[in-house]
């Protein structure tokens, strides 16, 4: 029977607050989809304009307004008294490298008092947990320029982007309408040889299903950010349940 940490009749193991753009549509049912039992996922949302992301100014420019608001959501999720955050937003969290991550990640656990896990270095840490990656391809539903920070990221773990395709969606919510047959075709171009791992980034685009049958059909890890950052959430917390049918990393990692 598995340690009882809270009084909460859900969340008796632990209460994940939760922080996701509004615009976002995919990280609450995704990580509800993922959780073991005794964990709970607790929504907070960060307000911002369906901004319409038509070039890479305009995409970076809400990218950083999410991020100015994301104290205001961390500063709601607190009231439901949570045991720890994870991030359902991963864009800015690849900003600046290894050391922007850190920063940011620091800033939002200064103000919280609580420990955070974010979408880039939940990544760094999966593909460290498969073991023998060096060369990575990697699509997102970006523009180039968050794209070449993602590649910047990675490169400071000692990752080689090999390709990447950034899909350019045209606002927040059509990043939700990113279905399997575009994944699909995204991951014949980026597939190789010359590569050891694909990534699917991008917390609004749900990959949790498609890419853990394309794990299996390729026979090489198929990482989506979603199952990266809500299973480093669950390894911080030394939740070690094993969740069948999201790819390797949950199932047996």
């Amino acid at each position: 029977m598995p340690e009882r940490r809270n009084k909460d009749v859900q969340g008796y193991r632990y209460k994940f607050g939760v922080l996701g753009p509004s615009t976002n549509t995919i990280v609450q049912p995704d990580f509800d989809d993922l959780r073991p039992h005794g964990v709970t996922n607790h929504y907070s949302r960060i307000v911002v304009d369906n901004a319409k992301a038509v070039s890479n100014e305009t995409f970076m420019a809400g990218a950083w307004e999410i991020s100015h608001n994301t104290i205001d959501a961390v500063k709601g999720v607190l009231t439901c008294s949570p045991d720890y955050l994870v991030m359902g937003m991963s864009a800015v969290t690849f900003f600046g490298g290894a050391e922007g991550a850190l920063k940011w990640r620091q800033n939002v656990e200064e103000v919280s008092g609580l420990k955070v896990s974010t979408g880039s270095e939940a990544l760094a840490a999966a593909l460290e947990a498969y073991g023998g990656i060096k060369k990575v391809a990697f699509f997102s539903p970006y523009y180039p320029t968050a794209n070449a920070e993602v590649a910047n990221f990675l490169s400071d773990y000692g990752y080689e982007t090999v390709r990447d395709k950034p899909l350019q969606a045209p606002s927040w919510t059509a990043i939700a309408e990113i279905d399997d047959d575009k994944m699909r075709e995204t991951f014949r171009y980026l597939d190789g040889d010359d590569v050891d791992c694909l990534i699917q980034v991008g917390t609004n685009v749900s990959g949790i299903r498609f890419c853990a049958a394309a794990e299996m059909y390729l026979g090489k890890p198929v990482i989506a950010i979603n199952t990266a950052t809500y299973w480093h959430a669950l390894r911080a917390c030394g939740v070690y349940d094993h969740v069948p049918g999201f790819g390797r990393l949950m199932a047996e990692l």
